[in-house]
């Protein structure tokens, strides 16, 4: 909205709406259902696949008008700094030892970072005791003060922890390593953050930073905000919050999109299956 408004990308106000119910549940439905409204969009996380799956509410990601993919968000395995963990390698082989000992935090139960978790778990053969909180903040706060062991915070929701030595990165879930050269803390970048498949976890995720519209809007009307996506992030400023952020900048519109978003619903689906959070 602030690069919109701006850089007058648009004549018109571009006014917010938080509908915080149901970990997203009542924005998908209130945008399912202006069928033909062009004058409503919403951003979406991967909680578009994640909180039809888990509580079965009425929804899918083709109710809506797919836009395009602004970015993908990382998610990094965290401890804290005076934890004895100094590499993924020494903590996946501690969470086998310890199996169903060690607390990992994160954001709400049966999304993105409870999935991460349970992908974890695969991956070393060890158990978390995982604790949800009610947003990213609190789970930083709660590692900084030792109630947690790890946790998997996206790089904003940690970096003001990290950047005072309060925590320490371990691996970024990406298949690679971040591009941010410059320094965070005084010895290192987001670039210096190995993935965790080459630090000996062998698992990745990212979580969609997707643009919908309501159903049933024109061609032409999908096309006006696909151009306005593409001015948006072509801006200087989107650049500046994409490093801030440390995201992975990939961007998808049209049939590349949507193709994405069918392979990333059936990636989720196998995700929560094993998981046992598919709603009964």
């Amino acid at each position: 909205q602030g690069i919109i408004i701006k850089h007058k990308l648009m004549s018109q106000p571009l006014i917010i709406i938080n509908k915080s119910g149901g970990a997203g549940a009542e924005g998908f439905l209130a945008v399912k259902g202006a069928n033909g409204d062009p004058h409503k969009i919403i951003i979406t996380l991967s909680n578009l696949f994640t909180t039809p799956m888990a509580t079965g509410v009425p929804f899918n990601w083709r109710d809506m008008t797919p836009i395009g993919m602004l970015a993908l968000d990382q998610f990094v395995l965290w401890v804290n700094a005076d934890s004895q963990y100094k590499t993924a390698k020494d903590f996946a082989a501690a969470v086998k030892a310890n199996s169903g000992k060690m607390k990992m935090g994160g954001t709400g139960s049966k999304q993105e970072d409870q999935i991460i978790t349970v992908a974890v778990e695969k991956a070393v053969g060890g158990k978390f005791i995982y604790v949800p909180f009610k947003g990213g903040g609190e789970v930083a706060v709660q590692l900084v003060g030792g109630h947690i062991d790890s946790s998997v915070n996206n790089p904003a929701e940690a970096v003001a922890q990290w950047r005072a030595g309060k925590l320490r990165a371990l691996c970024v879930f990406d298949e690679q390593r971040l591009p941010y050269k410059e320094k965070v803390t005084e010895q290192q970048s987001w670039a210096d953050i190995p993935t965790c498949k080459e630090a000996g976890i062998p698992t990745s995720y990212t979580m969609l930073r997707g643009i919908f519209a309501a159903p049933g809007i024109t061609p032409d009307q999908v096309a006006y905000y696909e151009g306005l996506l593409k001015k948006v992030v072509a801006t200087p400023d989107w650049k500046e919050y994409m490093e801030k952020g440390a995201f992975n900048t990939t961007t998808k519109f049209g049939n590349d999109f949507k193709t994405w978003l069918g392979q990333a619903e059936a990636t989720h689906r196998n995700l929560m299956k094993e998981a046992g959070f598919l709603a009964k």
